[in-house]
């Protein structure tokens, strides 16, 4: 089964996005979501962003993730 982990832009440099995940920062190619900003929220998957979320969406997705970590 496979993953993606939703976190928020924090910085971009050329291709690369600086992830937030809750505290944890790591960077991630923005190669296949060129359109993705500084405050957008993510999903990360094998270091790609492969989605920009809605903010809606992106608080029912928080919110689910921190559920689980409980």
């Amino acid at each position: 089964m496979c993953i993606a982990v939703p976190g928020r832009i924090v910085n971009i440099e050329a291709d690369e996005a600086h992830i937030d995940y809750g505290g944890v920062s790591k960077k991630a190619s923005i190669r296949l979501k060129p359109d993705a900003k500084i405050g957008d929220c993510v999903l990360v998957h094998a270091g790609f962003v492969i989605e920009v979320l809605d903010e809606t969406l992106a608080d029912d997705v928080e919110q689910a993730f921190r559920e689980i970590q409980e």
